[in-house]
């Protein structure tokens, strides 16, 4: 299993609009970023992710599972770009801010910290068991 973390705005679609599709999930377009595109092309049914709100609230609120692996995203007219559905599984009972991921040094090699950009990345299983421990997230 590998683990990630996927931003998104609150505004656009937040932890609750993902949590109202229930078990079926929802599909997670219109990225268009080639190193976010191919972090979700190497995502397998069963992975997890961090949900992650951007923009003001910078924090993860919760984890999602992939329920469907990368195919061609409809949203975008140039055919170049894919998505991955996902499924809520469960809400962090504390939410870990950026600021919190930044404190700890033992999370300074994130992408989060070094791509701060990037919208779709990879999570080494030793911060995911540790942001989990912030969070309180026992999955």
């Amino acid at each position: 299993m590998q683990y990630w973390l996927m931003k998104s705005e609150p505004g656009t679609w937040s932890w609750d609009d993902q949590v109202k599709c229930g078990a079926a999930g929802a599909e997670w377009d219109g990225v268009r970023n080639y190193q976010a595109s191919n972090n979700m092309k190497a995502m397998q049914v069963g992975d997890l992710a961090f949900f992650y709100h951007s923009v003001n609230e910078k924090q993860v609120v919760g984890v999602v599972e992939v329920c469907k692996e990368y195919y061609p995203d409809p949203t975008d007219p140039k055919g170049r770009f894919g998505m991955v559905d996902v499924r809520a599984l469960d809400p962090f009972p504390t939410p870990v801010t950026l600021a919190d991921i930044k404190a700890e040094e033992r999370l300074a090699d994130l992408p989060l910290i070094k791509q701060s950009r990037l919208s779709v990345m990879p999570i080494d299983a030793a911060s995911w068991k540790l942001i989990c421990t912030m969070g309180g997230y026992k999955g």
